[in-house]
């Protein structure tokens, strides 16, 4: 804003506004005796003289690839906040255990630093709308494709589960054991906690009560569209959350929010708040600032809930995230 509200896209909703924004399916990979290939979602084949050991990834899309178990050797992108704690776009990541490799500004890499690695593959996500990788402006894209060969996963315009999937099958091509018992035990993670937010789904239709996922900078109030990120339009087609859809997204930003003042920022109702919980948007306490949108039922009942907008598209990751949900809104409908 993955899909600026979800860095590219906001995600999965990108807030274009605030420089966080940043396809067909990935084919089986091939390993002969004339090496490695892999054909990613940009319709490009990959081919390496060997499966690729050491893996660059932008952050989340390297989180996504460990949970299913391949090791990663760099990263780019947001991996640890000012206090110290890990980017939650990073998920499992150590980064005591990666090589930072992100540039001086937003899309960019430290080539050297990069070149270091030796890596033989980098991968990143790919959004339909936009033509590069995620966290990659052009320029830099085109210097680090001299080093490495790189991969695009894609991010948009697919539903979670298939999001997830794709991951899982490059983390297959390269080398891991996506069915071990602790892959299993992250899906069966997985299923439990969608059903838990598929539950609560049920009841506030009955109840009569809505979600508005929404996110702020100063410049401008936002609420997202749900079918444009993996996650939300997952939670609501197949989980059945009430998450509403605003009238007029921004098509010039790929359709992934509406942009509003914040002069109307109680546009649309919401029983609860599902705010974009990225250091670039606003915290709920900084936009309650803003009189109008305080005043709203939901603001000033302090019913918000987390959105981990660019979260790792893995098992493991959004196994936690929806029990987080779930717990987030079982207490608010409580309160």
């Amino acid at each position: 804003m993955r899909h600026t509200i979800r860095a590219a896209a906001l995600t999965a909703v990108s807030l274009a506004a605030i420089g966080t924004l940043s396809a067909c399916g990935s084919s089986q990979p091939e390993q002969t005796g004339n090496g490695w290939s892999y054909t990613d979602d940009r319709g490009i084949t990959v081919t390496r003289p060997e499966r690729p050991q050491q893996i660059v990834a932008q952050v989340s899309a390297g989180a996504a690839l460990q949970d299913f178990g391949v090791k990663i050797a760099g990263t780019f992108g947001p991996l640890v906040r000012d206090d110290g704690s890990v980017e939650p776009e990073a998920g499992s990541l150590d980064p005591g255990k990666v090589t930072d490799v992100t540039g001086a500004g937003y899309g960019e890499v430290n080539l050297e630093r990069l070149a270091s690695l030796h890596p033989d593959l980098l991968v990143s996500g790919k959004y339909a709308e936009y033509p590069g990788l995620w966290h990659l402006v052009e320029d830099q894209e085109q210097k680090v494709k001299q080093i490495v060969p790189t991969a695009g996963v894609q991010q948009s315009g697919i539903a979670l589960p298939a999001a997830i999937g794709k991951y899982k099958e490059l983390a297959r091509a390269l080398g891991a054991d996506v069915e071990s018992p602790k892959v299993k035990a992250d899906e069966q993670a997985f299923n439990a906690a969608a059903s838990r937010l598929r539950d609560i789904g049920a009841r506030m239709k009955t109840e009569g009560k809505s979600i508005l996922a929404i996110g702020g900078t100063k410049e401008e109030f936002f609420v997202v569209v749900p079918a444009r990120n993996p996650d939300l339009d997952y939670y609501v087609k197949e989980l059945g959350l009430p998450i509403t859809t605003p009238a007029n997204p921004d098509q010039a930003g790929g359709g992934y929010f509406e942009r509003l003042s914040w002069e109307k920022a109680n546009a649309y109702p919401g029983d609860i708040m599902l705010w974009d919980a990225r250091s670039a948007s606003m915290t709920p306490e900084q936009m309650k600032q803003n009189p109008v949108f305080a005043a709203t039922p939901a603001a000033s009942a302090d019913r918000f809930v987390e959105w981990d907008a660019v979260a790792p598209m893995s098992h493991a990751s959004y196994a936690k995230i929806m029990n987080d949900l779930a717990d987030q809104l079982e207490s608010r409908l409580a309160a």
